[in-house]
């Protein structure tokens, strides 16, 4: 491993601060995929987390001199970020998601998906905003996607589900540092288990959906977060099965399901032939989120019962 110097002397600005961050990050060879995807990027993050800068600070004030302190402590996350791999945000404590921040710990996966420009384009007709009255947000870790989908459906009511108490921990605290309360409620549940009874206009998902190969070969960084929101079976789809078997029982007569599968979207088209996924595009990059509404999936149960009882 290239050795790594951490002498600042000479850097004295913001600008200084994130050339050096960009350099030492490309020298250290860092894997990036946590809100950035390049040095310069994770390295301006770091150092306005570490300073409580706004993202949009005008450029005349990245010449602003640093005290020592705030050289000291923009040099000890780089060194943390370099020697521990940690992901930024779990060193910094906040993750960016849909135009707002969310605290993150190393109990829940760091915020990326793709789902958030869905919630900026409101879904993309898929559901008439004045009709939705309730959501559920399924593996939701910190509870950015569910919390955020309030921007899209300002009056609907939210319910973050995940297995992992110390996630749900994570996302009562994101609930009250947006003061939805009234609104947003956690429920520990291993998927649909403790929802009997519950239907929802919106169930959003991104589950864990890493197949065995690749689990075996992720970078470091990515070995940082917690397995059970990234592993799942063989093909990836262990827990998407059981949400396509599930998810007609908890959605309303004109709800849909929006689920992230990432790159195991080939695995799913390939298990189910017979759904007609519709797959989503970005702009800002992401791949492998499909809608499903109510009436496909019960369809869907009609073939599967068919072949059944032609088997008998």
């Amino acid at each position: 491993m290239t050795r790594i110097n951490y002498q600042y002397d000479g850097l004295e600005t913001i600008a200084d601060f994130v050339r050096w961050g960009a350099t030492l990050f490309q020298q250290a060879g860092l894997c990036f995929g946590h809100g950035t995807d390049n040095s310069y990027d994770e390295a301006m993050f770091m150092v306005f987390s570490a300073l409580k800068l706004p993202w949009d600070l005008p450029e005349r004030y990245w010449q602003a001199r640093l005290s020592m302190a705030e050289r000291a402590r923009i040099t000890q996350l780089f060194q943390q970020r370099i020697e521990t791999r940690k992901p930024a945000a779990y060193l910094t404590g906040e993750a960016w998601f849909a135009g707002l921040p969310f605290y993150v710990n190393e109990h829940v996966l760091v915020p990326r998906s793709p789902i958030a420009e869905l919630i900026a384009r409101g879904f993309d007709g898929w559901l008439q905003p004045e009709r939705v009255e309730r959501i559920l947000d399924m593996c939701t870790g910190s509870g950015c996607i569910g919390i955020a989908s309030l921007q899209a459906f300002p009056d609907a009511r939210v319910d973050l589900v995940d297995i992992s108490p110390e996630a749900l921990d994570v996302a009562q605290r994101n609930i009250a540092r947006h003061r939805v309360e009234g609104q947003v409620r956690t429920i520990e549940s291993d998927l649909f288990a403790n929802l009997q009874g519950e239907r929802y206009d919106l169930i959003v998902s991104n589950p864990p959906y890493v197949d065995a190969i690749e689990m075996a070969h992720l970078p470091p960084e990515f070995q940082q977060e917690p397995s059970l929101g990234l592993a799942a079976g063989e093909d990836g789809l262990d827990l998407v099965r059981r949400m396509l078997a599930e998810a007609k029982d908890h959605l309303t007569e004109q709800g849909v399901l929006v689920v992230e599968v990432g790159v195991s979207w080939m695995n799913l088209v390939e298990a189910y032939p017979e759904l007609p996924f519709y797959w989503f595009e970005f702009e800002q990059g992401g791949e492998g989120v499909f809608a499903l509404n109510r009436s496909e999936l019960v369809a869907f149960d009609d073939i599967l019962q068919q072949r059944k009882d032609t088997k008998t």
